[in-house]
């Protein structure tokens, strides 16, 4: 009742002032004292609104846990020697390494939580999901508080190893190395499905995640000058194809789920980084090779697994790779923000 009389009080006193003509600030002076409304702000304002900010493609790499998954072209097979102890706690046969671009990588950032290095030699995009040599699944690994994941997967899906071995124990004539074309194109083919089933585990695991995929380097030069380790010209050029082949799947897919992210505006993303012409000049046979040759146990009579994988310079090399894809991001704005409060 009493605020009903002031309201009231409040109407016909600006009657009669604006009948006496008297200035309106006289009139604002008396609503100010009679409702306590209209008076002018006085002092800082109680609080701020809290503030959004987008973070950059490295403050979403560096702000968590980075972990490395994948096979031998990540766990360091090339550099690997018999007897070393496998890093993180990791199976004998994982050959998980120092000289791999993982340890280079976490050497070269600040980041927000551990490094797990979880990459297995010999691993298959069926191996990420369940698990390799009794170990658990790498993808148990991926978790909430993981900022940054790199992956090379593929190769063992397409059977590189067998195939390498078939091209290079065949008569020097023969022509059983480019023979497997059908088989390897179909294997390739089929790794879509499988990886799309990897990334998805990931991006369930760790949302805000920035996903990057590391693809293979061309193992022979574009135009090989003759025959290596048994290996014609002929069987060369076709490895390489097959090389770029499975990158080009690898990519599609990373492409594919990168788009998803960005069409429903999520954080995090799925990245592909192009190695392919990474080691130009530098390819099996070249003087100064990023890949090893053939390696023959003459103990044992085989083919040494180092074979065909990078030398320390070539984990080097993908190390450089890695650091530039951290900095420079996907291309786009990350959906990624830090709220901070007043």
């Amino acid at each position: 009742m009493r605020k009903a009389a002031g309201v009231v009080a409040a109407v016909l006193l600006g009657v009669a002032l604006a009948v006496a003509g008297l200035p309106a600030g006289v009139y604002t002076g008396f609503a100010c004292a009679l409702l306590d409304a209209g008076c002018p702000a006085t002092g800082e304002p109680a609080g701020r609104l809290p503030q959004v900010t987008r973070l950059t493609a490295a403050e979403v790499a560096l702000g968590g846990a980075y972990v490395a998954l994948g096979d031998s072209y990540s766990s360091g097979e090339g550099v690997y020697r018999r007897g070393e102890a496998p890093l993180d706690g990791g199976a004998d046969r994982c050959h998980r390494a120092g000289g791999s671009y993982v340890p280079l990588v976490a050497g070269a950032h600040a980041f927000g939580g551990e490094t797990g290095f979880w990459a297995c030699s010999g691993a298959t995009t069926g191996n990420l999901l369940r698990g390799q040599h009794g170990q658990q699944p790498q993808i148990e690994r991926v978790g909430a508080g993981t900022s940054l994941v790199t992956l090379s997967i593929g190769g063992n899906d397409a059977g590189f190893a067998p195939v390498l071995t078939e091209c290079i124990v065949k008569f020097p004539w023969s022509s059983a190395c480019v023979d497997q074309d059908a088989e390897v194109r179909h294997r390739i083919g089929e790794l879509r499905g499988s990886m799309r089933a990897v990334l998805a585990e990931i991006r369930t695991r760790a949302p805000e995640a920035r996903v990057v995929l590391l693809g293979y380097p061309r193992p022979f030069p574009a135009s090989p000058p003759g025959r290596i380790d048994n290996l014609g010209v002929a069987d060369q050029r076709w490895l390489n194809s097959m090389t770029e082949r499975l990158n080009g799947v690898v990519r599609e897919v990373a492409d594919e789920f990168d788009r998803a992210i960005v069409a429903f505006g999520g954080p995090g993303s799925v990245e592909y980084v192009d190695a392919y012409e990474a080691f130009d000049g530098h390819e099996v046979g070249r003087p100064r090779p990023y890949l090893n040759g053939v390696i023959v146990d003459m103990e044992q009579l085989t083919v040494d697994p180092r074979s065909f994988h990078p030398t320390a310079d070539g984990y080097r090399r993908f190390a450089e790779l890695i650091n530039a894809q951290i900095t420079t991001g996907p291309g786009r704005p990350l959906n990624n923000f830090h709220l901070s409060t007043p």
